[in-house]
């Protein structure tokens, strides 16, 4: 029996284009279910039940929550990008490659899949431990592939810390899981839709 040797792991930079679709979206459906299970670890870790934690709400107020913050990212999402240059939000070509040849019903499918693992994690469980400020930090540094530009940084730091926010406000965790979705949803159908007219 060979000895496994952890010296011998090669970690190499990989491209947008060095991913074909299946290893792209096995890649994407992986890191989800392992922030998931990281997810509903650590909230039973730290004693709570993950079950209250998805509880539906008694009214509609979440939604105006998410809808809101999720209508304000948009609204300030497209007016950097008439200002900023697409290299300085370049992610690497990785939000390109998932989402401009995807169904409408699959980019949904992605968007709400993301929604709610990250946020199961980063809201759930992590801002509980550590506070909003904290937990954006964090969000921010997971999403590495913007770590090259400060505007994309910048902007997703601002998305998480509004995303915390309006979980205190409202009280659960569906109002950033329906920003973060709403957000997602519209950005990848954007990517879809403008690469289908060129």
């Amino acid at each position: 029996m060979r000895k496994f040797d952890i010296r011998n792991i090669k970690i190499r930079k990989v491209n947008a284009e060095d991913l074909d679709d299946r290893m792209l979206l096995a890649n994407l459906y992986l890191t989800q279910g392992l922030t998931l299970i990281i997810g509903i670890a650590w909230l039973l870790f730290q004693g709570r039940n993950p079950i209250v934690l998805f509880e539906l709400p008694g009214g509609w107020n979440f939604a105006l929550w998410g809808a809101g913050l999720a209508i304000l990212v948009l609204v300030f999402d497209l007016a950097i990008s008439r200002f900023v240059p697409e290299e300085a939000a370049d992610d690497g070509g990785i939000n390109e490659k998932l989402f401009k040849n995807r169904p409408i019903w699959h980019i949904a499918v992605i968007s709400l899949i993301v929604a709610i693992c990250e946020e199961a994690l980063f809201r759930g469980a992590i801002q509980h431990a550590f506070g909003a400020y904290w937990t954006s930090i964090l969000f921010a540094a997971i999403h590495v592939r913007y770590l090259r530009h400060w505007v994309p940084t910048g902007l997703v730091f601002g998305i998480s810390y509004g995303l915390g926010w309006i979980m205190i406000e409202s009280s659960t965790i569906w109002a950033p899981i329906l920003a973060h979705f709403l957000v997602d949803l519209t950005m990848g159908c954007i990517i879809r839709f403008r690469r289908e007219q060129e």
